[in-house]
């Protein structure tokens, strides 16, 4: 067995769901308040950006830990 299998076998994503929505929904004023006053810049998380054709590049180097988050470019 698989240790993935071992700690999801018992999660139901729509019993999981409203606890994931209430957690982000507290949060999300606070948040845009950070943001829309500039004390954050959210675009700081994305530190490679690929072509969307290169998209497994972007998979790669963040699995290689060349990057943190990479941004899609159409």
């Amino acid at each position: 067995m698989r240790v993935f299998d071992l700690c999801f076998t018992s999660i139901n994503l729509s019993e999981l769901w409203p606890l994931i929505h209430r957690h982000c929904l507290c949060y999300l004023p606070y948040l845009m308040d950070l943001v829309l006053n500039c004390i954050i810049n959210p675009g700081k998380v994305f530190d490679l950006e690929v072509p969307l054709v290169d998209v497994a590049e972007g998979y790669r180097a963040m699995d290689e830990r060349r990057a943190i988050k990479t941004l899609l470019r159409v």
